[in-house]
Parts: structure tokens; sequence; C-alpha cells
């Protein structure tokens, strides 16, 4: 029998992460849904760490987009759900996403930053206000959808960088995604390490040059 929703997780060197988040998913392994990890080409342990607690532990060359395609090329669920490893699910997530899928082709969570800094509380807030207006959604925020819808559309893009932005403008088409108010936590580390202030312009630099047509493997190289 099919399972409802499976859970895809990209890993590149997330020993720090991976284990904790995956114990936080065991309630929806015991629930029948599954989970996939697919690795990068980890230097670190966690494909170890993520072996026994997951459904499925494949492998794809290093780039989100091909991770998450081969992850949706193993997934048995009705439903798809890309989760990042440092990203951790609100209680009652399976019945929340399945809930939104029935009158929804796609959907995504708002998001909360892990870190009590004040900045990141408006961060947080702005993100999801914009994801709103724009029916554009991050992978930071979990997207999910109808695999049907997924396959459809051919995947992620094959591209380094902006792949959760462009697969939202294809399923845009489909409809305006399911906004939860529930929230994931994804870890602020990124924003907190290389100083909030530079991080928001970065972000937004980025994506002005996406918008005006640079090629996202070369805004990759300012990104990582």
């Amino acid at each position: 029998m099919s399972k409802q929703l499976s859970i895809i997780i990209p890993t590149l060197n997330e020993a720090e992460h991976i284990e904790a988040n995956l114990w936080r998913l065991q309630g929806l392994r015991r629930q029948g849904h599954e989970i996939i990890v697919v690795d990068g080409g980890s230097r670190d342990a966690t494909t170890r760490l993520a072996e026994a607690l997951c459904d499925c532990l494949c492998h794809a060359a290093p780039g989100r987009a091909r991770q998450m395609n081969e992850g949706a090329r193993h997934a048995c669920g009705n439903y798809l759900l890309f989760l990042h490893a440092d990203t951790h699910l609100p209680d009652a997530a399976a019945t929340l996403i399945s809930s939104a899928l029935h009158t929804h082709a796609w959907g995504r969570f708002d998001v909360r930053l892990s870190g009590r800094r004040w900045p990141l509380r408006v961060i947080e807030f702005m993100i999801n206000l914009r994801s709103r207006l724009s029916g554009i959604a991050t992978g930071d925020q979990a997207l999910f959808m109808r695999r049907g819808v997924f396959e459809d559309l051919g995947g992620f893009a094959q591209i380094d960088l902006m792949e959760d932005i462009e697969l939202s403008r294809r399923l845009k088409r489909q409809g305006r995604p399911a906004c939860l108010r529930a929230t994931v936590v994804t870890s602020s580390r990124r924003w907190e390490e290389r100083g909030i202030l530079k991080t928001v312009l970065l972000m937004w630099r980025l994506r002005l040059a996406y918008f005006f047509g640079v090629r996202p493997e070369r805004l990759s190289r300012h990104y990582h």
C-alpha cells in the first residue's frame, strides 16, 4: 500500500543536525510515512547517523535540486515534502499537509529562525509575508506538494541555486500555495555566522540578479 507522505531530506556534511532531526521524525515513520535521505557526498558522519533512522538512504551528485529529484524518484508517498536537514517540522505536520493538499496542489509552512536575536524575528516575519503576498516559497519553508503535480512539472530544475523559487513559479500555474501558519523551525546559523545584515543584503542581491536573468550557476559562487 502506498505511503501517504514521503519526507525527502537532502544532506551534505550535516552530521551536526541530521540525527536530532531524524529522531524527531520517527513518530511520522510509526504512522506509516516514509523518510528518504539523499546524500550528496558527505565527508563527515552524516550517512552513518542517518542510515538507521530513515527508510531509504540514497546518493546523488551534490546539489539540492539533483538530490531532491533523486529522493522523489525513490518515494512511495502520494504527497512529497522537501525538508532541509536543519529544519524541524511542527507537531501534526502530516495532518496539516494532508488537509492542505485536499484543496491545494502545493504549499509551505511559515518559518521561524532558531536564534533569539530580535532582528531574526523581523527577518522571519518578512520572509513569511513576502511569500504569502507573492505566492513564492523557499526551501526553508518546507515545500510540499502532490506527487503527481511534481512529476507533471518534471521536478526541480537542475540548477545550482534558486531551485525552490524556480519551482514555485511553475507551481503557481497550478494555483496559489497553501500558506500554513504553523511554523517550521530552521537553523539561524547562516545568518549569525555571516552576519545578519550582510546575509540579508546578499539574499536580496542574489534574488534581484536572478530576476534579471543571471544564471544560477554564477550566483551559487557568491552564495557558497
